[in-house]
């Protein structure tokens, strides 16, 4: 029993953990295991290079599949908390990446989906090592979840804003100029509020062009705005230096060196010297 969860106690500092010399050595081998499929697949969607190697693409997007099936399999294997990881992001995205190849016996044309593979490299990017960047993403989740009652605020003023001067501007083009309804002028009032401005439709009157020209010059003011909001929140963000150690319950990242337990659960964090 002892062996047993010895064996699983250290696949999962392996798989799951960036901090010791075998987690960082298994991650840069997931990240060029990563890449290469999703080349893989890009080059079989180019018609010359699938004509001519459509078999060597097939065998090799099977043996990553399977590579990638085996992972994932360890993976519940040596979490002590398979449902908790099977459900979680990165599980769901790990279970994506192998989905598609066994769907396209199925689903011709199913093995595209693979390049969803490129969302791995959110996980595999901790063997940089750079815990800085980890600790700066952790401020900046905080602050966009702390912005998130403001930023829906904002976005229903914008919205009631552009719904009245769409309205306003249909009632002085109308639909000698494009303006053919108050939805297509209020598609107008966004592209222009946005300053996006692709042109199809414009102005012809100089009331409207004076309304457009407040529109577009409000535009820059607004842009502003959210990132003035996540902006305000940053700078009251303030964390303890965080690494890549993962919560065997929650599979929460970015705790302390020193920590004992999930920050987030409470659960107690394995010993990284053990």
């Amino acid at each position: 029993m002892n062996r047993k969860n010895s064996l699983k106690h250290k696949l999962y500092t392996i798989i799951f953990e960036a901090e010791t010399p075998a987690g960082k050595a298994f991650d840069v081998v997931l990240l060029v295991l990563i890449l290469s499929s999703v080349l893989v697949v890009s080059l079989e969607s180019v018609a010359g290079l699938r004509h001519d190697y459509l078999p060597y693409f097939i065998s090799l997007e099977w043996g990553f599949t399977l590579l990638f099936t085996i992972e994932y399999l360890l993976r519940i294997y040596a979490t002590p908390k398979p449902i908790k990881y099977i459900f979680s992001f990165f599980g769901l995205v790990d279970l994506l990446s192998i989905i598609p190849t066994y769907l396209s016996l199925l689903i011709i044309g199913s093995q595209y989906l693979l390049v969803v593979r490129v969302l791995r490299l959110l996980r595999v990017a901790r063997i940089f090592k750079l815990t800085r960047f980890i600790n700066e993403g952790q401020q900046l989740s905080s602050a966009l979840r702390a912005s998130v009652t403001k930023i829906i605020v904002f976005i229903s003023t914008v919205l009631t804003l552009v719904v009245i001067i769409g309205s306003v501007m249909y009632i002085i083009e109308g639909e000698a100029s494009g303006f053919t309804s108050i939805p297509t002028s209020i598609y107008w009032a966004i592209v222009t509020l946005t300053t996006v401005g692709y042109g199809d439709i414009a102005p012809a009157t100089a009331l409207g062009q004076i309304l457009a020209s407040f529109v577009m010059i409000m535009g820059y003011g607004i842009i502003a705005v959210p990132t003035g909001i996540v902006t305000v929140e940053l700078s009251k963000s303030a964390r303890e230096q965080a690494t890549t150690r993962v919560c065997a319950n929650c599979h929460q990242e970015g705790h302390p060196l020193q920590a004992n337990y999930c920050y987030n659960c409470g659960y107690e964090l394995p010993d990284q010297k053990s």
